[in-house]
């Protein structure tokens, strides 16, 4: 009878040690995904900020654009198009960063604001251009040595403002992403447990005012629980480090090129949205999502 209860107080302690240690487990699993999502929420307030940041830049772009132009038709349009930036820019203010149907939109809006941009400055720099053609006719009289000199203040002056306007205007943008889960055959499915690799193809628009040569292009796809599906390492981004899945370098020549990339999955995938996010430059360019089922 004593060895009886020997063996069930043996019992019941085992319990308790087991039960003990999955309590453990499951307090740090949940402390990493806090940890995890923490850093989500600090990247999307960092993306929201950067937005923030450039909206301000157009709408100030704008204002300068319109000094020293007498065209009124051109100067009503610029107005219009500060008013539009400065309007979006109060609505992304309102908005929150965890609202990210409502950032898309935004960041869409602002790709839209951006390639507005380069349009009128191309205008302005033209008129400007022509201005600067018509001064040098009317001072041709007067003496060789100042007229050289004032020319070449102005052209000097021009172009380091035209440089700074056109390095905003001049990111890249990446549309028409698609993800596609594939079998082992290379068959598309949608059933998480039958998905082997994803195949993510993007285009990457025509800009003529980036500078063309060597991109690496980061690939970072997450998982329903926001973890970096077969993280490969890290980049840089906002003075921070965060995993990628894929990475591929490109030879950018500011005309549209369109992209495939792969992250093969070696891991457990569950249902539900698979989002990818594209980075270059520094800059995040496009994003993407697909749902899978059980």
């Amino acid at each position: 009878m004593k060895a009886t209860r020997s063996l069930v107080a043996f019992v019941i302690a085992a319990f308790l040690i087991a039960g003990i240690a999955s309590c453990n487990d499951n307090a740090k699993k949940l402390e990493e995904k806090e940890k995890e999502l923490a850093e989500l929420r600090q990247l999307a307030e960092l993306d929201k900020k950067e937005m923030e940041n450039q909206y301000a830049e157009f709408a100030t772009q704008y204002s300068e654009l319109k000094q020293g132009i007498k065209d009124d038709s051109l100067v009503a349009q610029l107005e219009k198009e500060q008013q539009r930036a400065e309007q979006l820019l109060q609505e992304l203010k309102r908005t929150q960063a965890s609202s990210s149907a409502e950032i898309l939109r935004l960041k869409k809006e602002l790709a839209s604001v951006r390639a507005i941009l380069r349009d009128y400055i191309r205008q302005v720099d033209s008129l400007q251009q022509l201005n600067i053609q018509l001064v040098g006719e009317r001072d041709m009289a007067r003496a060789e040595a100042e007229r050289t000199r004032a020319e070449n203040t102005n052209i000097n002056q021009q172009n380091q403002a035209l440089n700074e306007k056109v390095a905003i205007a001049a990111q890249l943008n990446a549309t028409g992403i698609h993800i596609s889960p594939l079998k082992k055959t290379g068959k598309a499915t949608k059933k998480s447990k039958e998905v082997k690799r994803f195949s993510i193809s993007f285009t990457i628009s025509r800009n003529v005012t980036a500078a063309a040569g060597n991109r690496q292009v980061f690939v970072r796809l997450l998982k329903p629980n926001q973890q970096v599906v077969s993280q490969m390492g890290s980049f840089s981004y906002e003075n921070r480090n965060i995993g990628y899945s894929a990475v591929k370098t490109i030879e950018y020549t500011g005309q549209e090129q369109h992209h495939e990339v792969y992250v093969n999955v070696n891991e457990y995938l569950s249902s539900g949205k698979y989002t990818a996010y594209i980075f270059a430059d520094g800059q995040m360019i496009g994003t993407g999502s697909v749902m899978l089922e059980n």
